[in-house]
Parts: C-alpha cells; sequence; structure tokens
C-alpha cells in the first residue's frame, strides 16, 4: 500500500489504508542501535505533521461529472485536459516518477486495463522512450509522450503514506502487542468461482463446523483467539503504533539489540476497515491542530482504555510476513518515496501516470499509480507514498490536500476512447458504461 487539508481530518484518517508500500531503506533511517546487552526498546521520535505550504491548484476542465454509481473511468466519462505543455512540471520530481514509470512499463503493457481508458499496446511507444530518456528530460519526455484526461469532475483528494519504524521484542513481555502471521485457519473465497455474477468478489472467513463464518474481529484477536492459530513474527512495545503500523500495510520493528525485522502485508481478517480519525472527530474528541496521524496517536497515548476501544472499533485487523528483501506495491514491483501513489485501478490504470496540482505544494507533480489501497476508492483519490523515516512520516502524517488531478494517457488514447464509445452506441452495445462527454 498516494491522503487532504491535513487540517481536515479526513486525510488522517484514511491515513495509508494502503496494503503494499514500497522500498525500506536498509539502515531504517541510520539510527544507531542499543549498546550491546541492553534490553531497553528503542524509542523513535516523532516529529510533528509538517505545516502545509499553500499552493493554487489548477482548476478542473469544465463539463465533467461523476455518475454516481460510476464503476471505472469509462462510466465516469472523460474529458479532454490542458495540453500537456501547459503543466507546471518540477524537473527532480518528475526525474523520480520517470524512474518509477521505467520499472512500472512491463507490467502496464501486459496488464489487464480494468479502467477501459487504454490497452497494453498503447504504452509500448512510452514505454521505448522512458527506457531511452535521461532524467534531466523527465519533464520533457512527460509533456511529449503523454496527453492529460480528466477522470468525471477531476476533482482530486490526496493523502499519504509511509513506512513506519516501531518499538519491539523477539520475546514476548508484559504490555507488548504481538506481530501476527497469516492464521492457519483463514480462508479466501473467490466468489466468482460460483457464480460470473460475483465475478471479482471476494470474502474472507474461517470455517466452523460445516459453515464458513466471518473471521474473528479486531476485539477477539485482541483477546487471545489466534492462540494456537498464528505464528508470531515479533512483539511491539506501544499497541497504538502497531494499529498504524497495520494501517500503513508495512514496516520495520527494531529490536533491544538494534537488529531489525522486516514486515510486509500478508492477509487481512475480511471484516471491513473503520477510519478512527472520523469517529474521533465526529465525536469531539479531537481538538483543531490534532487532526493528524500524531493528533490522533497522542490523544491514544493519552487516553489508553478509550483509546483500546476506539482502536477496536475499526474491526478490520492485518496479518503480515517477514520480509527479506524491500516490500512491494500492488503491481508486485518496488515503489518509490515521492514518486509512487496508491489508486482506484477501476479509475487510473496501474502503472499510469497521474498529474496532480493541489492546494499542498508538496503534493503537486507527476506521480505514478503503482499501488493500491483499502480506503482509497473512486475517481481521482489517491494516496501519496512517501517512504521511510521520520520525515516521511512527518509529510505523510499530515498530507490532506484537494485540487485536480489529470491522468496521462499515451497519446491518441482520448480519441481512441471516443471511437469505441461511439461504436458501442451504434451497435447498441454500453460501451464500457457511458456515453463520452467532452
Amino acid at each position: 500500500m498516494t491522503r487532504s487539508g491535513m487540517i481536515a481530518l479526513a486525510g488522517a484518517l484514511a491515513l495509508g489504508a494502503c496494503v503494499g508500500p514500497g522500498r525500506l531503506p536498509d539502515t531504517a533511517g541510520h539510527r544507531p542501535p542499543s549498546r550491546p546487552g541492553t534490553t531497553a526498546p528503542w524509542t523513535p521520535s516523532h516529529p510533528p505533521a509538517r505545516e502545509p505550504t499553500p499552493s493554487v491548484p489548477l482548476p478542473p476542465v469544465a463539463g465533467g461529472v461523476v455518475p454516481a454509481g460510476a464503476a471505472n473511468a469509462t462510466a465516469a466519462g472523460l474529458v479532454r485536459g490542458p495540453d500537456a505543455l501547459s503543466l507546471p512540471f518540477d524537473s527532480a520530481q518528475a526525474a523520480g516518477a520517470l524512474a518509477a514509470f521505467r520499472v512500472s512499463c512491463p507490467s502496464l503493457i501486459r496488464r489487464a486495463d480494468t479502467s477501459g481508458l487504454a490497452n497494453g499496446a498503447d504504452w509500448q511507444p512510452a514505454c521505448t522512450a522512458a527506457a531511452q530518456t535521461a532524467p534531466r528530460d523527465a519533464a520533457t519526455f512527460f509533456q511529449r509522450w503523454f496527453e492529460p484526461v480528466q477522470v468525471g469532475d477531476g476533482r482530486a483528494f490526496a493523502t499519504g503514506y509511509y513506512i513506519p519504524e516501531i518499538a519491539g521484542s523477539r520475546e514476548p513481555r508484559a504490555g507488548y502487542a504481538p506481530v501476527y502471521a497469516r492464521p492457519d485457519d483463514l480462508v479466501d473465497v473467490d466468489l466468482g468461482t460460483f457464480s460470473p455474477a460475483l465475478a471479482g468478489k471476494s470474502i474472507r472467513g474461517r470455517v466452523e463446523g460445516r459453515k464458513l463464518v466471518p473471521y474473528y474481529d479486531r476485539t477477539a484477536i485482541e483477546e487471545g483467539a489466534l492462540n494456537g492459530r498464528a505464528r508470531i513474527l515479533g512483539y511491539a512495545v506501544d499497541p497504538v503504533e502497531l494499529f498504524f503500523l497495520q494501517v500503513q500495510g508495512s514496516g520495520l520493528v527494531r529490536m533491544p539489540d538494534g537488529s531489525i525485522l522486516r514486515i510486509g502485508y500478508d492477509s487481512q481478517n475480511g471484516r471491513d476497515y473503520t477510519g478512527i480519525g472520523a469517529l474521533m472527530k465526529s465525536r469531539g474528541l479531537l481538538q483543531p491542530g490534532q487532526t493528524s496521524m500524531q493528533g490522533i496517536v497522542a490523544w491514544l497515548h493519552a487516553h489508553p482504555e478509550e483509546g483500546r476501544a476506539i482502536m477496536r472499533e475499526n474491526k478490520s485487523y492485518v496479518f503480515f510476513r517477514e520480509l527479506s528483501g524491500a516490500p512491494l506495491g500492488a503491481l508486485g514491483l518496488p515503489v518509490s518515496g515521492g514518486a509512487t501513489v496508491a489508486a482506484d485501478p477501476a479509475f487510473i490504470p496501474l502503472g499510469a501516470p497521474v498529474f496532480l496540482s493541489m492546494d499542498r505544494a508538496d503534493a503537486n507533480g507527476v506521480w505514478i499509480a503503482q499501488d493500491t489501497g483499502g480506503a482509497i476508492k473512486g475517481a481521482n483519490r489517491v494516496d501519496t507514498f512517501w517512504g521511510a523515516g521520520e520525515e516521511a512520516r512527518a509529510i505523510a502524517g499530515g498530507m490532506s490536500a484537494r485540487g485536480t488531478a489529470f491522468v496521462l494517457l499515451p497519446i491518441g488514447s482520448y480519441d481512441r476512447w471516443l471511437a469505441r464509445g461511439a461504436s458501442a452506441a451504434a451497435t447498441g452495445g454500453r460501451g464500457g458504461g457511458s456515453t463520452p462527454r467532452r
């Protein structure tokens, strides 16, 4: 497992919800290990959320709307965007996006696109050119090989995620929370194998007698339901930090001797995700300035009993696996801080570039859709990835931006999309969902 007005809470709560964030640094922020022979846990220093630098976003192109219930980008409708030459690319940021785009190209070419915007062959010329483009020419590359299109109304909401580092132990200690591997009795069911009408839908649960029942929720798991059912990879000093590591989807657990346990998302209990920040906001528990992830964590620490009850209202629970290398995004490829966003592949093809023009300057620029997230759904909803370390936490934890998004498609894609819609209309077909709108 790309969140806005950080100062408005929505972002802090959607907080991550991504299940495959990216690259872990070999030195985990270059922090010194504890002294040999000591058993005191390492304690992370958590800077406050970074204050946003305001920015004036480009306005969306008039005429776009997102019909209620639109299932993908074609159903939401496209509007031709501005000329790529008019977009304010930043050369350094574009260079990072170019590198990420190169990594995604093989998957982008062979993947089936559920958005209806382009097919694999459409991307081949741009991917060939990307391999031959120097980083200093990255902005020119995106301007030359792509055309911006607006999905629906183009109104974007961006949050942030990162790779957290928490303190832990290999052995159980009083008050520590176990980090569970995937339980042996967790069952995945692809409903499409039972009925074509259920294609693309799946559930998770466990077998009880002759029935498949919902898997244990967060409360049951914290009260010991997994005893004997799941391997324990390690223990987290702080259950609150473990909760937010689950939200992020992967991270580092630093042991007292300085060694690192690298963990990544392996599965989830099948229960719906609930953003606790929204609950806290609606109940008046968070004061102005507390609606960042950092503010939520501080409140939970200050009110341990109430905090535990609130965290348990999020019934979703994530299980991990130990990693020997970098965790990967939804494409099965490494993701890049400052260049990767998580997006809904029904609206933005995975691997495609997206240009964001937001009311927060650090979210602006071209990003590559390389990941997905449980809370990242719908048109123009993205989650920006910032990497690992305290700086990444400070940015991602406070990221909440609104503005305009343009998907960058290969030249000619918009006209091909119009032609497909006209052809479907002429033959009485559905054309992917709606009549194209200019």
